[in-house]
């Protein structure tokens, strides 16, 4: 009986992924063929796995569905793929609000401190705020700072259950580096957690600083190219106790403006170094993946 609920799980789980692909693919292959794109950037969606200083026009009502993999550890299989459905609103200028939802699967084997697991689970939500700063229109760069919080019943990395809370502190700096043609970005990130185990009732604490740069070229006047590097260090504790491990990812980054209300973006990022606390390793497959991958799809409402 138990192989049989690991078989329909495993069924769910690609055949949830082929549908989302196949989706995407039709929606593409609908879309029109010209599509008139406005002078200059907007950089509120145009990265994969970072954010721009964007947040959009007072009034603005969004839909939008993000797929994030993560594929890889250190021996075994691991692939946990987690559906966000988020509602983003922009009430008052500047000031932008998302409230999300997210969906998670885990199919995990032979991963050394990570029991086996093969399961698909409601995972928590999230509230999203940004306020923008500086608008590069008027100063030489622009800049917006973000706080994503959320409360989850399932471990994102594990796929264990408890209670975790977290929030991200993001400061969002972006300029054109050749006004309509290149852009360049910055994000300077903290992101502190708590965890509570159900199973085991062990508490954790850990906080993780990063700084990701990346870059975006218009290809055509509904396309962009481009990649993200992020370099992330994490600590036991949220205080920046001591050091667990670090990691870089680097990868490209693609935007299409399908339409003049609905976009995709598909970014993915392979872990190019990285080490963890008292390992002579080239990697980092602790408290990373080997693998991320991201598609964004949105539309305005």
């Amino acid at each position: 009986m138990a192989d049989a609920v690991e078989a329909v799980v495993v069924f769910e789980m690609r055949t949830g992924a082929l549908t989302i692909w196949t989706a995407i693919a039709c929606t593409l292959a609908l879309a029109p063929a010209r599509v008139s794109a406005e002078e200059g950037f907007d950089t509120e969606h145009i990265f994969g796995f970072m954010i721009g200083s964007d947040v959009g026009n007072p009034g603005e009502r969004e839909l939008q569905s993000q797929t994030t993999g993560r594929f890889g550890k250190g021996a075994g299989t691991y692939r946990a793929i987690s559906q966000e459905v988020e509602i983003e609103i922009v009430p008052l200028p500047n000031f932008r609000i998302e409230v999300g939802g997210t969906t998670t699967m885990h199919d995990i084997t032979g991963v050394p401190d990570i029991n086996d697991r093969r399961q698909l689970n409601f995972q928590g939500a999230s509230l999203d705020l940004r306020y923008r700063l500086l608008d590069r229109e008027n100063a030489p760069f622009g800049l917006t700072v973000a706080t994503e919080t959320h409360g989850d019943r399932i471990d994102e990395i594990s796929g264990a259950k408890g209670r975790m809370y977290g929030t991200d502190f993001t400061l969002a700096f972006d300029r054109e580096l050749i006004p309509n043609f290149v852009i360049g970005a910055l994000n300077l990130i903290y992101q502190p957690e708590w965890a509570r185990f159900e199973v085991t009732g062990l508490s954790e604490k850990s906080s993780t600083i990063g700084a990701a740069f990346a870059g975006m070229v218009r290809v055509r006047p509904n396309f962009l190219l481009g990649g993200e590097m992020r370099y992330f260090r994490q600590y036991e504790g949220i205080g920046l106790g001591e050091f667990a491990g670090q990691a870089l990812f680097v990868g490209p980054t693609a935007y299409f403006q399908i339409s003049e209300r609905s976009r995709l973006t598909l970014s993915w990022s392979m872990q190019a170094w990285g080490r963890s606390a008292g390992s002579a390793a080239n990697l980092d497959l602790v408290n990373f993946e080997r693998h991320q991958a991201r598609l964004v799809f949105g539309v305005n409402f």
